[in-house]
């Protein structure tokens, strides 16, 4: 498996906003098209971040799914325009993750 740990600086007074586009159209979009999500959080202290896991089988599944998803028409016409007014993507950052031996999820 391999796992993706994604952290974004959503913008000034946008968090409500980015919540509900992930929540209505980001996530529900890349779970149709195979991704696992397994959680999406918001900074219980800092209302500027915004994090969220997915997981995957292996890499090449991870190119996969990444091509179906941002290489859509969907993505590229709907999504992506909304994106730059609510987060800064100068800030995110993705880390991947390799789970120990007695790590829960695996």
């Amino acid at each position: 498996m391999l796992w993706e740990l994604r952290q974004y600086h959503i913008r000034d007074g946008k968090k409500d906003e980015w919540v509900r586009l992930m929540e209505d159209k980001i996530i529900p979009f890349q779970v149709s098209k195979g991704m696992v999500i397994l959680g999406s959080f918001t900074g219980e202290e800092d209302e500027n971040i915004y994090i969220w896991m997915r997981r995957f089988e292996n890499e090449s599944e991870r190119e996969r799914l990444y091509k179906e998803v941002y290489e859509s028409d969907y993505w590229k016409d709907e999504i992506g325009p909304q994106i730059p007014d609510l987060m800064d993507r100068e800030k995110v950052n993705v880390t991947r993750l390799e789970p120990t031996p007695l790590s829960p999820i695996q």
